[in-house]
C-alpha cells in the first residue's frame, strides 16, 4: 500500500483551494478527494496492455509520405 500523498494533498488544499490550515486539517481524505474531482474532473485509469495491443492492431502507425 502506498503512503498517503500528504505533500500533494497540502499543495492542492492550500495552493489551489486556498483553504486555511484549520479547514484543510478538518477535512477527511474522502472530502479532499471530492474537492479534487470537482476541480480536475474524474481520473481515468490508464488502459491495460491488452487494450493497447488491440488499438495498435486496429489503428497501425503508417509511414508518412512527403508531398
Amino acid at each position: 500500500m502506498k503512503p498517503f500523498p500528504w505533500t500533494e494533498a497540502m499543495g492542492f488544499g492550500f495552493g489551489v483551494l486556498h483553504l486555511p490550515p484549520a479547514q484543510f486539517w478538518a477535512m477527511t481524505p474522502r472530502e479532499l478527494a471530492a474537492a479534487i474531482r470537482a476541480v480536475r474532473g474524474p481520473l481515468n485509469e490508464p488502459i491495460g496492455r491488452a487494450a493497447l495491443d488491440e488499438l495498435m492492431k486496429r489503428f497501425p502507425d503508417r509511414e508518412r509520405t512527403l508531398s
